[in-house]
Parts: structure tokens; C-alpha cells; sequence
């Protein structure tokens, strides 16, 4: 039953509550404690650390900020999953190849976080904030080629609003 329930919570975020159930089930079948081990989620093959994407430095209302870049596929996937915080003015610049409604999710991402949507001229068109761990969609109302993630409440702790112009954006 141990090794059923650790198969299955494998991918699970809390993984020191899930080793303490696994170890309570396992008592309770009669398996030894020892054989439940704590949970820790699988990372992948590709996956990339902080410093290993590439960077720009992009102004908005005269702020500078340290983003790291995805713009492929899979580093777009990624983004900021397993990340446990972020610094002042860092964040993460999403660049697409197409003018879309790119909508967003919180699955593996253990710090809440703000996201602004950017037309491909650079225009803030929304700013919505996001709670960690979850999979709700957060959708733009504009078409954009460019969004940005950053701590819960950066954009309205620095005064940015929609319609303001983010300065630096990549090609």
C-alpha cells in the first residue's frame, strides 16, 4: 500500500505532509516506517536554475527590471515552477512568436505572483494577480506577444498600470 501511495503523490508540492501520511498508512498496514521516504517532485530532464536562461533588462515608469527570458516552448512551460522566490525588480518575460491570448497557470509555483500582458509595441494591456499552486487560467483581454511575471503586488507597489510602455522588450 506504501509504495501504491508514494507512486502516486509523487508529483505532490507538500511533500513533508505526504511522507508523514505515507508513514502513518504504512504503520497501519503493518509496512515499516522506514520504507515511506520523504516525497520531493521530479524535475525535468531539461529543466533549467535560476541564472541559466537568458537575461534583458527591461524600464517601465523609469524602473528597471532584471528579467530572465523564455522564449522557447519549453522554457515558456517552466517559467518560475519550483522557484522560491524572486528578487526586488527580478522577474520572468514571457516572449511568443505570435500576437495571441496566452493565458497562464499556477501549477509548481510556490510564490504567488503578478502578471502583465504586453502588446508587441510594448503596451501593459492587463495586470492580474495569481495564488501559488494553482491551475486556474489567467487570460489576457488583449491579444499580446510579450507578458511578465513578477512578485505578488510589484506592479501595483511601483505604480504601473495598463497602458503604460514597457522599454526593452526583445525582437
Amino acid at each position: 500500500m506504501t509504495a501504491a501511495l508514494l507512486t502516486i503523490c509523487r508529483h505532490a508540492r507538500r511533500t513533508a505532509l505526504l511522507a508523514a501520511v505515507a508513514a502513518t498508512l504504512a504503520g497501519a498496514f503493518g509496512a515499516s516506517a522506514a520504507a515511506a521516504q520523504p516525497l520531493t517532485p521530479e524535475m525535468p530532464a531539461n529543466f533549467k536554475k535560476k541564472g541559466e536562461f537568458p537575461s534583458v533588462t527591461l524600464t517601465v515608469n523609469s524602473i528597471k527590471i532584471a528579467a530572465e527570458v523564455a522564449a522557447t516552448q519549453p522554457d515558456r512551460e517552466q517559467g518560475l515552477m519550483f522557484r522560491a522566490s524572486l528578487g526586488k525588480n527580478e522577474g520572468m518575460l514571457f516572449v511568443f512568436d505570435e500576437i495571441a491570448y496566452h493565458c497562464f497557470w499556477m501549477k509548481n509555483t510556490e510564490i504567488p505572483l503578478s502578471i502583465a500582458y504586453i502588446t508587441d509595441n510594448g503596451t501593459i494591456t492587463d495586470i492580474q494577480e495569481m495564488a501559488a499552486e494553482t491551475e486556474d487560467n489567467h487570460c489576457p483581454t488583449q491579444g499580446g506577444k510579450y507578458a511578465i511575471e513578477m512578485a505578488k503586488g510589484w506592479f501595483t507597489a511601483n505604480g504601473i498600470k495598463p497602458g503604460m510602455q514597457m522599454q526593452g522588450l526583445p525582437r
